[in-house]
C-alpha cells in the first residue's frame, strides 16, 4: 500500500466530499432548511470543523479503498463503486438521525441520506483517480 497516496488521496476525497455537500447543503436545499426553522435552531458551526471531519473520514476510506484496491475496477469507476457500497453504510445514519432523533420531517430525512450516498460517491471517484490499481 502506497501511504503517500491514501494520504493524497484521503485529503482530496475529503475536500470534494466538503465541496459536494456545500452545493447540495448550502445551495440546492437552502431554502428547504430555511422554510423549517422549528427543525434548524443550532448556533452555526465553523465550517473547517465541516472539512476536518470529512478528510478524517475520508482517509479512513483511503485506507480501506487501497487494501482492497484490486477487488475495484480501475479508474473512476472502480472508485464510485467503492463509494456507492461505502454510500450504503453512510445512508442509514444519515437518514436515521435526522428522523428519529431530530425531528426532521421524512421527507428531509430521506434528502440527508441521499446526500450522504452522493458525497462517499465523489469520495470514492476521487479515490479511483488517485490511488490506481497495481
Amino acid at each position: 500500500m502506497n501511504w503517500g497516496k491514501v494520504l493524497i488521496g484521503g485529503v482530496a476525497a475529503g475536500i470534494a466530499m466538503t465541496i459536494a455537500d456545500f452545493v447540495l447543503h448550502g445551495m440546492i436545499m437552502s431554502k428547504t432548511y430555511m422554510g423549517l426553522p422549528e427543525v434548524f435552531t443550532q448556533e452555526q458551526a465553523n465550517p473547517l470543523y465541516f472539512v476536518l471531519i470529512a478528510v478524517c473520514l475520508s482517509l479512513g476510506a483511503a485506507m480501506l479503498f487501497a487494501k482492497t484496491r484490486q477487488s475495484w475496477a480501475g479508474g473512476v469507476a472502480g472508485g464510485a463503486t467503492f463509494g456507492a457500497f461505502l454510500g450504503v453504510f453512510a445512508f442509514f445514519p444519515s437518514f436515521y438521525d435526522p428522523l428519529v432523533i431530530d425531528g426532521f420531517p421524512y421527507f428531509l430525512a430521506w434528502c440527508h441520506g441521499g446526500i450522504a450516498f452522493i458525497g462517499t460517491v465523489v469520495a470514492g471517484a476521487v479515490l479511483g483517480l488517485i490511488i490506481k490499481r497495481s
